[in-house]
């Protein structure tokens, strides 16, 4: 029997971004796939899985699983300082009072001397390359921890292949320490019937067909480039076409306040902020097409996401992005809006959308929760018969 403990600090039900979920359904097929070993679920504040309305079924079972203990540590660890204190301190001081054999960090984060065997989750290091993409205080950490974090790791985990050759390559990691267990979709998303998705468009955009974006707004994700696309497009549009902007403002300055606050096609943009997992499933499918001209993706899960949802895909070049689009998306220069523009326009029409559609049915089999936590397991199985 192997005691294994997760850093589930980010699974928080009704606020988990994509790491979040990626922590949570990877652990609850391995505790459920695993009853014979032990798994010590470390959480920084009270997890209200087992009463709060947004966890669901999965959720609730994980947690009360025979096989399962939880523990919730201090600080909680939101800020740099308390990042430190959080995995320098409470986290060796659990593992030792738990007798843990191996720490699993979904989140990349772990104790440089945690004092068992190791496995880190590190989903891209896009912070090594866009200094500016992260608020100071989080740049510096990030920057001047994950090399060491890669190093100390008995094994490193990742999402994609280009993500693997980027932390060799960037931190001088062995790449035969780096395994590649990629990402998954969501069951919420499915394709919709055509009476759904018109009660969709109804709701959000009085009827009208429209383009979607879906992410956090972080200076990379390249909103900017896309609402420079969308103005071109919609010089000869005439057909009402709507952009559905769907995530959290982080970042707000800068090229991107410039270019909303100089489009000719603003009232054009609706700003939806962050969506409920039923509501974005809707949305996605009820879309004409996901675009997504991110400058940097260790994945890029709104891609799959579409695929599963049965939408057509406009996606940069550039990155991970090909890795998981394969040859189902329409693929654009993201530094060039005349390019973005070039690619909406292609898969507005309905010969080369429905083509997109069914190559991405084919494609998505390559990607799903259950291969993502099958190969996670062999990591920890490399970790456990590893010296």
């Amino acid at each position: 029997m192997m005691r294994i403990a997760v850093n589930m600090r980010l699974v928080l039900p009704g606020r988990m971004d994509g790491i979040g979920w990626f922590a949570y359904e990877t652990t609850r097929r391995l505790v459920a796939s695993h009853p014979e070993h032990r798994f010590l679920l470390l959480f920084d504040r009270p997890c209200t899985a087992l009463t709060s309305p947004e966890a669901d079924e999965g959720m609730r079972k994980m947690m009360s699983a025979k096989n399962v203990e939880t523990m919730i540590l201090c600080p909680q660890a939101r800020h740099p300082v308390l990042w430190r204190m959080f995995f320098e301190l409470s986290v060796p001081m659990a593992l030792r009072r738990w007798k843990a054999d191996i720490y699993l960090t979904p989140d990349g984060m772990m104790p440089l001397k945690p004092q068992v065997k190791t496995l880190c989750v590190i989903h891209d290091i896009n912070f090594e390359h866009s200094p500016d993409n992260l608020i100071p205080s989080h740049q510096r950490y990030m920057t001047h921890y994950f090399p060491r974090f890669a190093k100390s790791a008995t094994r490193v985990a990742t999402v994609s292949e280009f993500s693997k050759s980027d932390i060799a390559a960037t931190y001088g990691v062995d790449a035969g320490r780096i395994d590649v267990v990629y990402d998954g979709a969501h069951s919420h998303y499915r394709p919709h019937s055509e009476a759904e998705k018109e009660a969709t468009r109804q709701r959000f955009t009085g009827g009208n067909p429209y383009l979607i974006f879906i992410s956090t707004i972080l200076k990379r994700k390249n909103l900017a480039g896309l609402l420079k696309a969308f103005d071109k497009v919609k010089d000869d549009d005439r057909r009402g076409l709507k952009l559905l902007v769907v995530g959290s403002r982080v970042w707000w300055q800068d090229e991107l306040k410039e270019a909303y606050d100089t489009m000719h096609h603003r009232s054009d943009v609706i700003m939806l902020g962050r969506a409920e997992p039923d509501d974005l499933a809707a949305l996605l499918s009820a879309s004409e097409m996901l675009v997504y001209p991110s400058l940097f993706e260790g994945f890029g899960i709104p891609i799959l996401e579409a695929m599963y949802a049965e939408t057509a895909v406009v996606c940069s070049n550039t990155t991970s992005m090909p890795e998981v689009g394969g040859d189902a998306v329409e693929y654009v220069d993201p530094a060039s809006p005349d390019d973005i523009a070039r690619g909406i326009r292609k898969v507005l029409d309905h010969s080369r959308r429905n083509a997109l559609i069914e190559r991405g049915r084919e494609q998505r089999r390559t990607f799903s929760w259950d291969r993502t936590a099958d190969l996670l397991w062999q990591s920890v199985e490399r970790i456990m018969q590893s010296r």
